[in-house]
């Protein structure tokens, strides 16, 4: 592209490239993350204890596919900084997690689900950079924050759709028809991400280079990775992001894993999938608002306030075995989650602007998180097993307040307020 069109771009943004995104995030939305809760369902209610599964030995298959994805998290960011074709990146991604999955009702034994699952979770390591990548390569720095908002917006409309298929879908036809509406969503992703023009996206801006607005392609060159390593906010970020999915991750799985306990499999299906409906549905005003005001507001107030929201959600878990009490509590997980994931982006690419190292410290961060997400699978687990629910509840909850003390604490705002 010309410096004029690539000035134009970034200033007012291409419309159509931009409502690709948009689809592209709707569609992606139950394929980026797999099976999600649903493979706990699936393996406690359809494989059982007769075949060697319960609450503990699947949170053991979650943690060895989360600690694969982690691991992949880093270099997936470093593969986007240097990839010029970025939609083709979330494409082989798509289809290498969906095969992973719709391939489980025809594998057995621990170990060959577990694989299918590592595998998709090192493919889906590149889902978010790739975005996070695209997105800021055609609007620019400027835009991004608003632009990251509208993201996570059709994300979690694309999750509440998925979701609430998957539940009327699997009334009828059992927990496997979430296998097949993945299939069907990897598609039409595929069709979405072949219609984004790789040639509208900055590949120098989408890396987090610093690069004049009239495009004159005067751009610093990448930082060492000691810049990361120096980067104290960051550091500490990835500390935080870590205590938050610590605390968030089992929730929702072993809210699915206490109702297939209650309701029965088909019915724990369905209750899951109004779960999810409920907390995107709050997620997708939040995501919006988030994007709106974070430039009058600041990133630290609201970091605090899903904090303090997640706390509040794992103690209420705990009051109730009710299946509708849990769904109405679940929908608290759209304010929390909804914040972090409308502001993860933001805050990276305030803390790495100008150094070329945007998806790389992604990755970074993302791996601390993955490790929360993948030990809460199974502390969760094994606090079940010994305890019961309520113990496990409780002790995210304790884990949810850490954070939002250190956040408090020692978390600089990164974000000029307005």
């Amino acid at each position: 592209m010309t410096s004029v069109t690539l000035a134009v771009t970034h200033r007012t943004g291409n419309a159509a490239p931009k409502r690709r995104l948009d689809w592209l995030n709707f569609f992606l939305a139950d394929v980026r993350d797999g099976l999600g809760p649903y493979l706990a369902i699936y393996l406690l209610a359809v494989r059982g204890p007769a075949n060697g599964w319960n609450e503990a030995t699947v949170g053991v298959t979650l943690t060895v596919a989360a600690i694969v994805g982690l691991l992949s998290q880093a270099p997936a960011g470093a593969l986007i900084d240097r990839v010029r074709n970025k939609p083709m990146v979330v494409i082989v991604a798509a289809l290498l997690v969906t095969v992973s999955s719709v391939s489980l009702p025809f594998v057995s034994g621990a170990v060959l689900v577990t694989a299918t699952q590592a595998i998709a979770a090192a493919a889906g390591a590149a889902f978010a950079p790739a975005i996070t990548a695209i997105t800021l390569g055609l609007v620019g720095p400027k835009l991004f924050a608003a632009r990251v908002g509208r993201n996570e917006a059709f994300n979690h409309a694309g999750n509440a759709v998925s979701a609430a298929l998957a539940g009327a879908l699997a009334w009828r036809y059992g927990p496997e028809v979430v296998f097949w509406l993945m299939a069907g969503l990897t598609i039409a992703s595929v069709f979405v991400a072949r219609r984004i023009d790789n040639n509208a996206i900055d590949n120098d801006v989408a890396r987090g280079l610093d690069c004049d607005d009239d495009r004159d392609r005067d751009c610093d060159q990448p930082g060492g990775w000691r810049v990361l390593i120096d980067n104290r906010p960051l550091l500490l970020f990835a500390v935080i992001a870590f205590l938050f999915h610590l605390a968030n991750a089992a929730m929702l799985t072993s809210v699915s894993q206490l109702l297939a306990r209650t309701a029965g499999k088909d019915a724990a299906t369905s209750l899951t999938a109004a779960c999810i409906v409920a907390a995107q549905l709050v997620m997708v005003p939040m995501a919006m608002l988030v994007g709106r005001r974070v430039d009058r507001w600041g990133t630290k107030p609201l970091f605090v306030a899903a904090f303090v929201v997640l706390a509040v959600r794992g103690a209420l878990y705990t009051v109730s075995s009710d299946p509708w009490w849990l769904v109405g509590v679940q929908a608290l997980d759209g304010v929390g989650a909804g914040i972090f994931g409308a502001l993860f982006p933001v805050v990276i690419a305030d803390l790495t602007h100008g150094s070329g190292r945007f998806n790389v410290a992604q990755g970074a961060v993302a791996t601390a998180q993955g490790i929360g997400a993948a030990i809460s699978a199974s502390l969760a687990g094994t606090i079940i097993v010994g305890a019961g629910y309520s113990a496990a509840f409780l002790t995210l909850a304790a884990v949810a307040l850490a954070g939002l003390a250190l956040y408090v604490l020692a978390m600089p705002e990164t974000r000029a307020t307005t």
